[in-house]
C-alpha cells in the first residue's frame, strides 16, 4: 500500500483518557451480552464473542507491555508465551477463566485497558517500541488499543441490538493518528469501520485488506 500523505491540518492527540473512555464504554457493552450468546461467532470473524473479547484484552495487554521495558526490543514483541485454546482460535497470552462466568470477562478487559492507559501516561513520549507496522510511540500504542477496542466491540455487539456507536471524537482522533489517508467526507465511525474492512462508504467498496500507520507523526 502507498505511504500515507502528510497533512498540515492540526490534529488532537490520542491520550490515555481516550483509552480509558473507550474501554469503559466497551465494558458496558460486554456486560450486556446475553450469557447464551458468548459462544456464537462475532460478526464476520472466525472467533466466538468470548474469544474476541479475550483477543481484545490480549491486544491491550500486549501494547502496554511493549512500553514497559527501559530499552524496548526494536525487532520483536516482548516474548510472552502465546497459546490457542482451539484450532482457529486467537493466539493469546491472556485468557479469561471460564469458571468465573461471564461476569469475569469484562474484568479481564477492564484491567488490560487500565494497564495500557497507565503505561501511556507514564512512558516518556520519546520512547519507541516495536510493532509489526513500524516502531511507535506511547500515543501510537494508545491509538492502536482504541482501534482494537472500538472495532472488536462492534464485532461482539453485532446481531444483538446493543447499539454500539462510539463517540465521534474518539473515532476522529484515532483516524487522524493511524489512518491519515482515510476519507473525510463521511461520519468518523462509519469511516473507521470502512478503514478496518468492516463497512462500505458511498462510492467506496468494502476493503479486503487494510493496515494502520503507527509511526509517530506531528
Amino acid at each position: 500500500m502507498p505511504q500515507p500523505r502528510e497533512t498540515a491540518t492540526p490534529r488532537s492527540p490520542v491520550t490515555a483518557d481516550d483509552v480509558d473512555e473507550a474501554v469503559r464504554l466497551a465494558v458496558e457493552v460486554v456486560r450486556r451480552v446475553p450469557a447464551t450468546a458468548w459462544d456464537d461467532m462475532a460478526g464476520s470473524l472466525e472467533w466466538t464473542r468470548w474469544e474476541t473479547v479475550e483477543h481484545l484484552s490480549d491486544d491491550l495487554f500486549a501494547y502496554a507491555v511493549q512500553l514497559g521495558l527501559r530499552t524496548p526490543p526494536g525487532d520483536r514483541e516482548v516474548p510472552f508465551r502465546l497459546e490457542r485454546l482451539r484450532p482457529g482460535g486467537p493466539r493469546n497470552a491472556i485468557h479469561a477463566d471460564r469458571a468465573a462466568g461471564p461476569e469475569g470477562l469484562p474484568q479481564v478487559l477492564e484491567t488490560s485497558g487500565a494497564l495500557l492507559s497507565a503505561m501511556v501516561r507514564t512512558t516518556p513520549p520519546a520512547v519507541r517500541a516495536h510493532h509489526i507496522f513500524g516502531a511507535s510511540d506511547p500515543e501510537g500504542f494508545a491509538a492502536m488499543g482504541m482501534v482494537e477496542t472500538l472495532v472488536h466491540i462492534h464485532d461482539v455487539a453485532g446481531g444483538l441490538g446493543l447499539g454500539w456507536s462510539p463517540p465521534a471524537g474518539l473515532c476522529e482522533r484515532v483516524l487522524a493518528r493511524l489512518f491519515p489517508d482515510a476519507p473525510r467526507d463521511a461520519g468518523p465511525w462509519a469511516t473507521l469501520l470502512w478503514a478496518t474492512g468492516r463497512g462500505e462508504l458511498p462510492g467506496r467498496p468494502r476493503l479486503t485488506s487494510w493496515r494502520w500507520y503507527g509511526e509517530p507523526r506531528p
